[in-house]
């Protein structure tokens, strides 16, 4: 079984990940510099709205550019594993979830551009609940609102993008 700190990822997501850090990296980071430095010269500081915009534009590339770097570092870049009928990470789950039948991909949740299933992280409460858990067994877990759901393994599939 997949370690459930560690983000798995396929070949095209983590292409598009690493895509997207190296952009902000360099032209990002170079087009909100000459921003700043543009609304700077526009005078005092404290009333420049352009310049505490443009700060805060910087703020979230930064953010963005930190959990990048902290994905990729910590990504796992395989297929999709092979139904054994064990949840696994990069697993179709059907299960029924309080009574309802749902499927989804147990995943990241950068992975949602590559499947029309809903996708639940591992570590979610519902995926740290089912990780482990063979075909017809069946767990609860706290929902964030406090309540316990019921959680029953229908089907494990192997996931295709």
């Amino acid at each position: 079984m997949a370690n459930p700190s560690v983000t798995w990822l396929t070949q095209e997501t983590y292409d598009r990940l690493k895509a997207e850090l190296d952009e902000l990296a360099v032209n990002g980071r170079e087009e909100i510099a000459k921003r700043i430095e543009e609304a700077r010269e526009d005078g005092d500081l404290k009333e420049n709205a352009g310049y505490h915009a443009a700060k805060d534009e910087q703020g979230k590339i930064e953010a963005r550019i930190n959990q990048l770097e902290t994905m990729l570092k910590n990504s796992e870049v395989r297929e999709a594993p092979e139904a054994s009928g064990i949840v696994e990470t990069g697993t179709v789950v059907t299960a029924k979830i309080g009574g309802k039948e749902q499927k989804f991909l147990l995943g990241s949740r950068e992975m949602a551009d590559q499947t029309q299933l809903r996708v639940y992280s591992g570590e979610s409460p519902l995926g740290a609940s089912i990780l482990g858990l063979a075909v017809g067994g069946s767990t609860s877990y706290e929902a964030p609102n406090g309540n316990s759901i019921e959680v029953e393994i229908v089907e494990v599939e192997t996931f295709h993008p």
